[in-house]
């Protein structure tokens, strides 16, 4: 995980995250990561369009956002 999280920071890639919000729910969210530390992430949220803090510990897993295909 560190490693996509500290590639994105490099790149400023976009990464998604599965995450369990504060209601409980998995959501995936689209991401590129400002910083990080042992507890948080310090991101910039496609879906909310804005900059977001996560808890590493609510997220379920990580992987590079896939890139569209155009026909």
């Amino acid at each position: 995980m560190n490693g996509l999280i500290q590639r994105s920071i490099d790149t400023k890639e976009k990464i998604v995250i599965f995450y369990i919000d504060y209601e409980n729910n998995v959501t995936a969210r689209y991401i590129r990561v400002i910083n990080y530390n042992d507890d948080k992430i310090l991101a910039y949220c496609y879906y909310r369009r804005q900059v977001r803090t996560f808890k590493r510990n609510n997220i379920l897993s990580v992987g590079p956002a896939r890139k569209q295909m155009e026909a």
